[in-house]
């Protein structure tokens, strides 16, 4: 990208270090959900910072700020809002007062990745660890909050389907069966560009292994410590996809021919997707798998059937009821069927919340256990829900998520700082600095108007960034176990 970092804000930020009391020595701003604008969701996971930190914090300024000369990085700060805002509207002296420091003087003190935190509850603040740069923590807001709503969101996302696996699989399926494999996401070709796809792909791996988008592994591993060949971090699949399918029947003639070869000389020990529904779904399941059913029991894996086309619903649960009576299967001890191991139903996205709902208590209702189906999140899932009737598109309003600055020292004195529009309602902020505790139901909790002078002991927002540098770093395993209470 090669921007100057102090060019990444809104045109208003530039100016607002010169509107400060110049006897300001110290701000400090939260970042908070105010509110939430879907139904089903009460809390935001608080996730992304941790990226944040390393991706622009750390790297983006060292190698596009600090570690370029001084003259040229204001030259070019200059340049651009000469031609913008005008000569002599702004100051470029604390750009190079800045660069001059050597290191980004800011403290944050936030809330653990993947803490589940209640709306309005603050999940982090950032403050200056420096006299003279009270101005800084509020001039990164433009980016701070372009970069953290979307993995809070798509951590939330992943977070709710985990809890609707995590209920069903109580219910009809053994205790062992694993669930972070339940579900998968099919999103990467539809987020709004490459940079959205990893922030979707880390949000969704805090709750499920699974995903198609295979840059999430080395995306994870740098983000979170963590190494895919020592520890899961994320799985793909071995699937076909129209092209595949409809290439071969072209030669073959048919479509026996092609799943025959997958199932004896392609992968007879790997389990695979196939999808089926390029001509005619249901003669595949009804007329050709049968005809497949030595070479399907022999296979050295399974063979997961999917359906691409028609209501996912009635397909998916449909293809369970048929395969069972195909191939059959168990009953496991809490009473629901299992299929064979050699066979599977899949669909590989289209699934929404109610959609995953739904199919799991059709499943229960007809008595089979709900891993006998994978299924596939989408693009939709990421960046939009459905209630009400209404599409509720995912914004940084969805949670009206905000940095605001809520506390100054001026000339020696302790400031809380507050807004409280009339008619404002959820946009009150915080007045004061803010203490974080959990309270007597093990919730999360805050109080403010406190100052540096008085605040207690024990807040649970701890620093974890400071003068330029990572001072907690969150493995994955942790995230995962904090987000899944310790069973992942």
């Amino acid at each position: 990208m090669n921007i100057n970092p102090m060019l990444l804000c809104d045109f208003y930020k530039t100016v607002h270090s010169d509107m400060l009391n110049p006897e300001m020595t110290k701000s400090m701003s939260y970042y908070t959900p105010r509110m939430s604008r879907v139904k089903r969701w009460d809390k935001v996971v608080m996730f992304g910072l941790q990226m944040f930190c390393k991706t622009w914090l750390i790297d983006y300024f060292n190698e596009e700020f600090f570690a370029k000369p001084e003259d040229d990085v204001v030259r070019e700060y200059e340049r651009v809002l000469d031609v913008s805002l005008g000569k002599g509207i702004y100051s470029s002296d604390k750009i190079r007062a800045l660069h001059r420091l050597g290191y980004l003087p800011l403290e944050i003190v936030a809330l653990p990745e993947g803490e589940l935190v209640p709306i309005k509850v603050p999940m982090f603040g950032i403050t200056n660890t420096h006299d003279d740069f009270a101005w800084l923590p509020q001039a990164l807001e433009s980016l701070i909050s372009a970069e953290l709503w979307y993995p809070q969101i798509t951590a939330t996302v992943g977070k709710t389907y985990r809890d609707i696996v995590n209920k069903y699989y109580a219910i009809t399926c053994e205790d062992d069966v694993p669930r972070a494999k339940a579900l998968g996401a099919f999103d990467f070709r539809g987020d709004m560009c490459v940079d959205a796809a990893l922030k979707a792909g880390a949000g969704w791996c805090m709750s499920f292994l699974n995903t198609a988008t295979v840059p999430a592994i080395p995306y994870l591993e740098k983000m979170f410590n963590c190494d895919c060949e020592k520890e899961p971090v994320a799985y793909g699949t071995v699937s076909t996809e129209h092209f595949v399918m409809c290439s071969n029947y072209a030669v073959d003639g048919d479509e026996i021919t092609f799943l025959r070869r997958m199932l004896t000389e392609l992968y007879p020990n790997t389990s695979f997707s196939c999808v089926l529904d390029s001509y005619d779904y249901w003669n595949v399941i009804d007329n050709i798998l049968p005809q497949l059913h030595d070479e399907i029991m022999a296979h050295n894996g399974c063979m997961l059937m999917r359906g691409d086309s028609g209501d996912c619903v009635e397909v998916v649960t449909k293809t369970v009821f048929k395969l069972w009576e195909q191939f059959g299967g168990t009953v496991n001890s809490k009473g629901y069927k299992v299929l064979d191991p050699h066979v599977k139903a899949i669909y590989g996205d289209s699934i929404t919340v109610q959609r995953c709902e739904e199919i799991y208590e059709i499943l229960m209702n007809n008595g089979f256990a709900c891993s006998n189906v994978a299924l596939g999140v989408g693009s939709f899932s990421m960046h939009c829900i459905e209630e009400d009737n209404m599409l509720k598109p995912f914004t940084r309003d969805t949670f009206s998520s905000c940095i605001k600055a809520c506390y100054a020292e001026v000339g020696g004195k302790c400031y809380p700082i507050f807004k409280n529009p009339k008619d404002g309602g959820f946009k009150k902020s915080q007045k004061g600095l803010c203490f974080v505790y959990r309270d007597e139901n093990g919730e999360l909790a805050y109080k403010d108007e406190y100052t540096s002078e008085n605040i207690p002991d024990g807040n649970l927002l701890e620093t974890v960034f400071k003068d330029g540098k990572l001072i907690k770093d969150y493995t994955l395993s942790e995230i995962r176990n904090k987000l899944n209470g310790g069973a992942f």
